[in-house]
């Protein structure tokens, strides 16, 4: 999913409009996250109708009033409206933590070519290696609410951040993005090795008196 986004600028919906536009930023917001990609436009009546529910839905995962651990997830709007003028008015109806590619960012249109998006509302649903967990959410967001992020986050597989946060992202010990999981491959191999030289040089004291008669 980061290197989706990698060299591209996103906004924060926030009173400041804060960019992510280096790589640190991007990787920082998107690693290990589960991608809700709203293809939708102001323009769009239904697009007005859902976005209060999509707005509820990411709120009660995100929001710390509603959740003691913010849900590993993101969400990118990818504005099809004729006008930035439109962008920023229906902007106002989507969530604060949410981000958005600037009016001005043709890849913006690429994104919808890819995911081959027709109808609006679309919410395609990423997993962390940017494969597609959902072609489109719309439909279970509105019918489950939050109890769908539960499916999501199995389907996704994700990385325990917990995990992460406290054994990995260390930055002075962190070599790579890779790292974290190598590390973990490389210790349990580890394991592996030392169990089994235990056990053959259990076999060779077993057999030191020449034969299970002495």
């Amino acid at each position: 999913m980061v290197d989706l986004f990698l060299g591209k600028v996103l906004v924060k919906n926030n009173k400041d409009k804060d960019e992510l536009d280096t790589e640190r930023e991007i990787i920082l917001r998107l690693q290990n996250r589960i991608l809700m990609l709203f293809f939708g436009s102001g323009e769009c009546d239904k697009c007005q109708d859902f976005a209060p529910t999509l707005k509820d839905f990411y709120k009660k995962l995100t929001d710390e009033f509603y959740v003691e651990r913010s849900a590993q997830l993101v969400l990118l709007y990818i504005s099809l409206d004729s006008s930035e003028e439109q962008l920023e008015k229906f902007l106002k109806e989507l969530p604060k933590r949410c981000l958005f590619l600037p009016y001005e960012d043709p890849y913006r249109k690429e994104l919808s070519e890819m995911f081959e998006v027709q109808d609006l509302p679309r919410v395609v649903v990423l997993r962390p290696d940017c494969s597609v967990l959902l072609p489109n959410a719309v439909s279970e967001i509105c019918t489950l609410g939050s109890d769908c992020y539960r499916n999501w986050q199995e389907g996704a597989e994700l990385i325990d951040r917990n995990f992460m946060m406290n054994e990995e992202f260390d930055e002075g010990k962190m070599r790579s993005l890779t790292d974290p999981i190598r590390r973990v491959k490389y210790k349990v191999e580890d394991k592996k090795k030392k169990k089994k030289k235990k056990d053959e040089d259990g076999e060779e004291d077993g057999n030191d008196g020449g034969g299970p008669w002495g």
